[in-house]
C-alpha cells in the first residue's frame, strides 16, 4: 500500500481524499496557493507545501511545482483529484517518469479518450453505440454545414477537446449554423487550445446517464452501475442520482456491458466514467442510448455511487495504484437503496447565478435524519473561511440516501432547506425548488428542465411571516401590546432590516428576556440577518409629520434640544442606546421642536413618540 500521498488539488476533493487516506494510515501532503494558505485541506493534511500565486495557472496547473513539492516532502504517489491536471496525460507521464505512483489511468488511456472525435471512432470499433454525427478531419465551415444538414437539425456542435459545458452549441436551423460554429470555435480555442469540432445529432429530450467503471492492472474491469446527471444548467450538472430513474434490469445490463467494453478497449486502470446520452422522450431502451465521452478520472458525483454500493472509490483508487487487484468482483456488487447529490454553490440565482464571494460568517448544514445517519456533506470550507474569486465557487456537495427515490429526494430537500450560509449567497433554495419540481418528483427529467423552468426556480425566496415574527420577538422580547381593534387581537408593528431590505414585522407579547442586537433567520436554505432599523435621519417619521419615534426599545442617553427650540434639517436631536449601540436621531426638516417627551436616562419602547418637529410658517 502507498505510504505517502501528495494531493495535487484543493477544496472539497482534496479533503475527500485526505479522509480516506487517513483511515488507511497514509501520510498526506497538501499543496496550496496564496489564496488557500488557510484552507481546510491545508489544515487537514499532515504536511502542506506552497506552490505559487492564487491564479490556478500559476499554481495548481503548474506540474513542475507539484513535482517539486513531491520531491521536497518525499511523497510516494500523487493523486490529481478532478479538474486541474487530472486528465493531463503529459503530467501523468511526468509523474511516472519521476519514479512516483500516478493514482489514475495510464497516460495512453487518457490520450485515447481525450479527444471526443477519436474516442467515438474507437468506441464504434469496440461495439459501443455512438450518437449519429460527423467526426471527420475536414473543418471547413461549408463542409461542416453540409454534414449538419445530412444529420438533420437540431444538431450539437462540440469541441473535440471540450469539457465542462465549454465549446458546445445547440443549433436548430441551417441559418444559425455558421454563427454558432464560429462562436464555438473561438471558445474552444480559448479554453482548450484546439478549435476542432464534431457535430452530432441533438436528442430532443436528452438524458445524461453515466456508468462508473473501474479497472486494475491485472486485467479486471467492473462497473458500479449507473448515475443520472440529467438535471443540468447550461451543460453543468446540478443534481445527480443513482440509480437512474426508469432504468429496468435489461437496459441496465446492456448499458453497463457497453461501458465495460469501452473501458477494456483502452486497457483502463483506475476509476473512470463512461458518459452516455439517452433519448428521454419515452421509456429507456438500450437501442436509444449512445456513447458520448469518457472521463478518465474520479467524478464530482462519485459519492452517490459510493452510497448505493457501500464502496469507497478513493480507497479502490489507492489500492489499484498500489498494484492490488480490485477488492470486489462484478458478482459481489449490488445496488442498495437510492442516493442523490446536490452541488451547493456560492452564487446568486436571482442575479444570473453570478458567483458570490466573501467570508462565510455563517455556515451550517442540515442534519441527516434516519437511515442510520446515511448521507453526508463533502466540503472544502469551514465557518469563517473565505470564498475566493480564483476557483470554482462550490461550497459543498450535499448527499442524501434513502430506501427509495422519494425518500432520498425528500431527505436531500430537507437537508438543503435546513442549511444556512451568510452573507455569501448560495443556490440552496434553487436546489430545493428543483428537487420539488413536479417533473423531477416524477423522475421525468431531461437536460432542458432547468432551462424551461429557470424563471421560477431562480426566484429569490423571502422568509415567512411566522419566522420573521419569531425573530422580531427575540429582538424585542418585551412588547407592551396596546390598542383596541374591534373583533381582533391588538397588534403592534416595527421596522427592521432584513440584510439591507427595510421590512415591517408584527410584534407579539414576548416571554421576557434580554434583547439581542441581531438575529439570523434561516428558511428554505437561505439565511438573512434581521436587525432593528437604525435610521440615520427620519426615524419613524411619517411623510412630512415630523414625528420622531423610537425605532426599538432602548434608553435615551442624551437630549440635545429643548422644547420650542429652532432646529435645522439633519440636526442632532437625541441619542438612543439599544443593542449595546448608540443611534442618533436627527431632525427630518427645519422647524421648531413642538413636542419633547423624554429626558436623558429614560427607558423607551419601540415606536414611542420621542419628539415632534413642526415646520416654521412661511
Amino acid at each position: 500500500m502507498i505510504q505517502s500521498l501528495l494531493i495535487a488539488n484543493r477544496g472539497e476533493i482534496a479533503c475527500r481524499i485526505i479522509r480516506t487516506a487517513r483511515r488507511l494510515g497514509i501520510r498526506t501532503i497538501a499543496v496550496y496557493s496564496d489564496a488557500d494558505a488557510d484552507a481546510l485541506h491545508v489544515r487537514q493534511a499532515d504536511e502542506a507545501v506552497h506552490i505559487g500565486p492564487s491564479p490556478a495557472r500559476e499554481s495548481y496547473l503548474v506540474g513542475e511545482r507539484i513535482l517539486a513539492a513531491a520531491r521536497q516532502t518525499g511523497a510516494q504517489a500523487i493523486h490529481p483529484g478532478y479538474g486541474f491536471l487530472s486528465e493531463n496525460s503529459a503530467f501523468a507521464q511526468s509523474v511516472i517518469d519521476a519514479g512516483l505512483i500516478w493514482v489514475g489511468p495510464n497516460p495512453a488511456s487518457i490520450d485515447a479518450m481525450g479527444l471526443k472525435d477519436a474516442a467515438k471512432t474507437l468506441m464504434a470499433a469496440a461495439g459501443v453505440p455512438v450518437t449519429p454525427g460527423y467526426m471527420g478531419a475536414d473543418q471547413n465551415p461549408d463542409h461542416l454545414a453540409a454534414e449538419a444538414a445530412k444529420i438533420g437539425y437540431p444538431v450539437l456542435i462540440k469541441a473535440v477537446a471540450g469539457g465542462g459545458g465549454k465549446g458546445m452549441r445547440l443549433v436548430e436551423s441551417a441559418e444559425a449554423f455558421h454563427d454558432a460554429l464560429a462562436s464555438c470555435q473561438r471558445e474552444a480555442a480559448a479554453s482548450f487550445g484546439n478549435d476542432h469540432v464534431l457535430i452530432e445529432k441533438y436528442i430532443l429530450s436528452p438524458r445524461h446517464i453515466e456508468v462508473q467503471v473501474f479497472g486494475d492492472s491485472h486485467g479486471n474491469v467492473v462497473h458500479l452501475f449507473e448515475r443520472d446527471c440529467s438535471l443540468q444548467r447550461r451543460h453543468q450538472k446540478v443534481i445527480e442520482e443513482a440509480p437512474a430513474p426508469g432504468m429496468d434490469e435489461a437496459t441496465r445490463a446492456a448499458l453497463c456491458a457497453s461501458a465495460v467494453r469501452a473501458a477494456k478497449a483502452v486497457d483502463y486502470v483506475g476509476a473512470g466514467t463512461i458518459e452516455f446520452i439517452a433519448d428521454g422522450s419515452g421509456a429507456l431502451r438500450a437501442d436509444r442510448i449512445w456513447f458520448m465521452e469518457m472521463n478518465t478520472r474520479l467524478q464530482v458525483e462519485h459519492p452517490v455511487t459510493e452510497e448505493i454500493t457501500g464502496v469507497d472509490l478513493v480507497e479502490w483508487q489507492l489500492r489499484v495504484a498500489s498494484g492490488e487487484p480490485l477488492p470486489l468482483a462484478q458478482e459481489d456488487l449490488a445496488i442498495h437503496g437510492w442516493a442523490m447529490e446536490a452541488r451547493l454553490y456560492a452564487e446568486d440565482p436571482a442575479k444570473g447565478f453570478l458567483p458570490s464571494i466573501g467570508k462565510l460568517e455563517l455556515l451550517q448544514f442540515g442534519e441527516s435524519e434516519g437511515a442510520g445517519g446515511r448521507g453526508r456533506v463533502d466540503t472544502g470550507v469551514f465557518e469563517g473561511a473565505e470564498v475566493s474569486p480564483f476557483y470554482d465557487p462550490m461550497i459543498a456537495k450535499v448527499i442524501a440516501w434513502g430506501e427509495d427515490r422519494d425518500e432520498a429526494r425528500e431527505r436531500l430537500s430537507e437537508r438543503l432547506s435546513d442549511s444556512a450560509v451568510w452573507p455569501v449567497k448560495t443556490n440552496a433554495s434553487f436546489l430545493v425548488k428543483a428537487l420539488d419540481h413536479p417533473d423531477f418528483v416524477a423522475g421525468t427529467v431531461d437536460t432542458g428542465l432547468i432551462g424551461r423552468s429557470s424563471a421560477v426556480l431562480a426566484q429569490t425566496p423571502q422568509p415567512s411571516c411566522e419566522v420573521l415574527e419569531a425573530a422580531a420577538a427575540a429582538l424585542v422580547p418585551d412588547v407592551p401590546v396596546s390598542g383596541f381593534r374591534l373583533n381582533a387581537a391588538p397588534i403592534r408593528t416595527a421596522w427592521f432590516l432584513l440584510d439591507d431590505q427595510e421590512i415591517e414585522v408584527a410584534l407579539h407579547p414576548g416571554g421576557g428576556g434580554e434583547a439581542v442586537e441581531a438575529v439570523m433567520v434561516a428558511e428554505q436554505g437561505q439565511a438573512w440577518r434581521l436587525s432593528p432599523w437604525r435610521r440615520e435621519g427620519v426615524h419613524g417619521a411619517a411623510a412630512g409629520s415630523g414625528a420622531i419615534v423610537s425605532p426599538m426599545p432602548g434608553k435615551v442617553i442624551a437630549v440635545d434640544v429643548e422644547a420650542g427650540q429652532t432646529v435645522t434639517a439633519g440636526q442632532k436631536l437625541l441619542t438612543l442606546e439599544a443593542m449595546k449601540m448608540e443611534h442618533t436621531l436627527t431632525a427630518p426638516f427645519a422647524g421648531i421642536v413642538a413636542e419633547l417627551n423624554v429626558t436623558a436616562g429614560q427607558q423607551v419602547q419601540v415606536e414611542a413618540l420621542l419628539a415632534r418637529i413642526e415646520a416654521e410658517a412661511e
